[in-house]
């Protein structure tokens, strides 16, 4: 029998995790409040958390005004409105992300196996389009804008666990850092990451890493890792693709040693070699082989290996969920602190997404909400649950006739519908 499930369920989850108290504390700090307030910053909040996912909207200043003004039932003019989009309301919700990113976790185990790792995480990073007048974020190409959001996602916890926001130009593997914090961890690359030094760097702090191989990769094999039947011709001594044209099996599974250099002091820089597993299998489709490189140990066979690095998956569907369902490509500010302001809403609406699906997880553990289905759903009561979250606070309910009125009728006099104008144009005196 599923489970009765209360009304105020979505409120209580999305209340506790920002608390109005704590919303306005942050505000106060942050200067992002005014002494006498027309604009309740809470709602403000809320409505461009949830303004992101409102079906139908678009990504612009006005049509969050129409969905704050339609949860509170408050007219408030298009100026007062714009004057709150200010860098201390970017601070605010930078500030209340990095709240979030530690609240907000959906313990979720793969399989039994990846229990040893702290977490699996996967680094990526994702290029779209501003204004092309945000000279603050070149891109690329001449007469554009870009920016590039770089993520490391949990996997383990289903939730964000890095960002940054930088331009098209910054390379993305320059935000990975290294350090203390890889122990324990697993990390899936793309070849955007791909850099022995780094390889080396997480193995020294006890970190471990799967990359795909890149294809003109050859290193030097010093060792099998496991025992083939029959006459399996070694690969011991050679390098890696000198040999290939020659094998048949499923699997390859090798020590390689790998060439690079450390880190750049003063003017020297000294070479080093360093030992990792490569791992083959081979694709019946394209008759060749998937390679990876990792330091995991031998008790991962190479098909789960192969299978951990199909994960990163998982990203890409963060990334398309971010542009398809709460559009982080549809940002039309030429103002760079808007622009910094709309993003970290639109990474607050997928972590609260991910809060509220953490919920129904935990109600109904036996039941698959796949993220892509959930945003969809999550994007058809928005509107309703932002209602909610203003009645709770104190707002009144909506008056809808009034709510039609104000929005649909021309907000400006003297511009005038096409049938006003043909009629003024037949009610002018013709001049002899």
């Amino acid at each position: 029998m599923l489970p009765e499930l209360s009304p105020t369920l979505i409120r209580r989850r999305l209340t506790s995790l920002f608390p109005a108290h704590l919303i306005e504390g942050i505000a106060r700090e942050r200067d992002a409040v005014q002494r006498h307030r027309k604009i309740d910053i809470t709602m403000l909040v809320w409505a461009l958390i949830l303004g992101f996912a409102v079906d139908g909207e678009t990504r612009s200043i006005a049509a969050f005004q129409r969905v704050y003004q339609t949860a509170t039932n408050q007219t408030v003019s298009r100026s007062s409105f714009y004057d709150r989009f200010t860098p201390q309301l970017r601070d605010l919700l930078s500030d209340l992300l990095a709240h979030a990113l530690e609240e907000v976790a959906i313990p979720h185990t793969i399989a039994p196996q990846l229990s040893q790792f702290r977490d699996v995480m996967i680094a990526d990073a994702t290029v779209f389009r501003l204004h092309r007048l945000l000279t603050a974020f070149p891109a690329t190409h001449e007469d554009q804008s870009g920016a590039q959001l770089y993520l490391v996602y949990n996997v383990t916890k289903r939730t964000l666990a890095q960002f940054s926001l930088t331009d098209e130009r910054t390379h993305e593997s320059s935000q990975f850092r290294t350090g203390n914090w890889l122990r324990g961890r697993l990390f899936l690359f793309d070849l955007g990451f791909y850099s022995y030094r780094r390889f080396a760097l997480i193995h020294e702090n006890n970190g471990y890493f799967v990359s795909r191989l890149k294809k003109n990769a050859n290193p030097r094999i010093v060792g099998e890792r496991r025992k083939w039947r029959g006459r399996a011709i070694s690969l011991k001594g050679s390098h890696l693709q000198e040999r290939l044209s020659k094998l048949k099996r499923k699997q390859i599974d090798v020590t390689g040693e790998f060439a690079f250099k450390r880190r750049r002091y003063g003017e020297k820089q000294s070479s080093a070699t360093i030992e990792f597993r490569v791992v083959g299998v081979r694709n019946e489709d394209t008759d060749d082989y998937h390679f990876y490189v990792t330091n995991l140990p031998n008790e991962f066979t190479p098909e789960q290996v192969a299978a951990l690095y199909s994960l990163r998956w998982k990203v890409e569907l963060l990334f398309r969920e971010l542009k398809s369902r709460y559009g982080l490509e549809k940002f039309e500010t030429g103002d760079e602190a808007i622009a910094e302001l709309l993003v970290t809403a639109a990474l607050l609406t997928l972590v609260v997404s991910r809060a509220l699906l953490a919920v129904f997880q935990e109600i109904d553990p036996d039941a698959e909400y796949p993220e892509e289905r959930w945003a969809t759903t999550l994007r058809s009561v928005a509107q309703l649950v932002l209602a909610d979250l203003a009645l709770a606070l104190g707002h009144p309910p909506p008056n809808l006739p009034e709510i039609v009125r104000r929005e649909a009728r021309q907000p400006e006099k003297s511009r005038l519908t096409l049938n006003k104008q043909v009629a003024q144009a037949f009610s002018r005196e013709v001049q002899p």
